[in-house]
């Protein structure tokens, strides 16, 4: 299993730029998988704790909940900023963390907690010149990635 510590201890200037992008606003949005295997998303709000672990939680019953405890695959998208359109070099790009959910023990209040496994990391930014994509990925057998996409 790979945590959110491994990849700090991994690439650690990268996972600063990623915790970045998932700091920008309170919220961001996580999908899950329904029943029917259909995906949900939802907002959500992220903790990336002083104990290295990366979490989310939930109201008690909530239907994400639900869906995590059945299927722990999830997706994780940062809160996104519009790219400046006189500048779009200097958009800092969005994050993406795909991972499974395990549970831990539920808060006084019986709300959800779930540390969050990672599978993959992404940062997408805009290049510069403004022509291109530049992408970033972490997995924890191949590293990290960098490539281009115009």
């Amino acid at each position: 299993m790979t945590w959110w510590s491994d990849l700090v201890a991994a690439e650690p200037e990268f996972a600063a730029r990623v915790r970045a992008r998932f700091a920008v606003r309170k919220h961001g949005t996580m999908a899950t998988l329904r029943r029917d295997g259909s995906p949900r998303i939802s907002g959500t709000e992220f903790d990336f704790g002083d104990d290295g672990q990366l979490r989310l939680g939930s109201m008690a019953g909530a239907v994400k909940a639900r869906d995590l405890r059945r299927d722990p695959r999830v997706a994780l998208h940062s809160p996104t900023e519009d790219t400046p359109p006189d500048a779009p070099s200097t958009w800092d790009g969005d994050a993406k963390i795909a991972g499974r959910a395990h549970e831990e023990p539920p808060a006084e209040d019986g709300s959800h907690r779930f540390r969050i496994e990672l599978t993959e990391v992404v940062l997408t930014r805009v290049g510069d010149p403004p022509d291109h994509l530049v992408i970033e990925s972490w997995h924890p057998t191949r590293g990290l990635r960098h490539r281009t996409r115009h």
